[in-house]
This record gives C-alpha cells, sequence and structure tokens, in this order.
C-alpha cells in the first residue's frame, strides 16, 4: 500500500466536547499520521487545546475571531492505537482542518 497525503476537517459548535478530526479509532493500529498542518478559525475567541493519546500537544492556543490560525510549528506525530482530539473553551464556533500524511505499515501474517 501507498502511502497517502490526506485532509480532514469539522466544524464543532460546542463547548467541552473532545472533537476527533481524523475520525474516531483513527489512525489505525496499522498507520502511522504526521500532522503537517492543523489550521483553525473561529467565529470568537475561544482557546484550544489539542492532544495527542491523552497527552497535551498544544495547551490553550489563543484563536483570534474570524482568524485562521495555524497551531503547529513542527510537524506532530499520532501513531496506531492513539486519537488527536480539539477541545474548545467556549461555545464560539470554530473549523479546524488538519492536512496530513498516512504512512501505512506493512503487515506480514
Amino acid at each position: 500500500m501507498a502511502n497517502q497525503f490526506k485532509f480532514a476537517g469539522i466544524d464543532n459548535s460546542t463547548t467541552g466536547s473532545a472533537l476527533s478530526p481524523l475520525g474516531s479509532g483513527n489512525p489505525l493500529v496499522s498507520e502511522t499520521y504526521v500532522i503537517k498542518s492543523i489550521l483553525v478559525t473561529s467565529a470568537g475567541t475561544p482557546s484550544v487545546t489539542v492532544t495527542n493519546n491523552s497527552i497535551t500537544a498544544i495547551k490553550s492556543a489563543a484563536l483570534t475571531a474570524n482568524v485562521t490560525t495555524e497551531l503547529l510549528t513542527q510537524p506532530l506525530v499520532v501513531e496506531g492505537g492513539n486519537t488527536l482530539t480539539v477541545l474548545s473553551s467556549n461555545t464560539d464556533s470554530f473549523d479546524v482542518a488538519v492536512s496530513y500524511l498516512n504512512i501505512k505499515k506493512e503487515v506480514t501474517t
């Protein structure tokens, strides 16, 4: 299987919900994601926290209303079986866009 560049996006309008922009259960155990970009655009001014397998990767990044913000300065690796989540501090609507490389591991039987 070939490695693939992918994009995932999610719209959030609720507070306190841990969102998984890559989908529940992703990446699979046989995959590793290299996150190249996490863009966030908000209608208000929440702060956003990003976690990778329950470890805080980005703590309380403050957003400016109606401005797109890049949260990463370096790539972020999410190994198979772990979960990337984004959490907002309030109910201001915001969109999260993630660009990543899906590295598929060779499975031998």
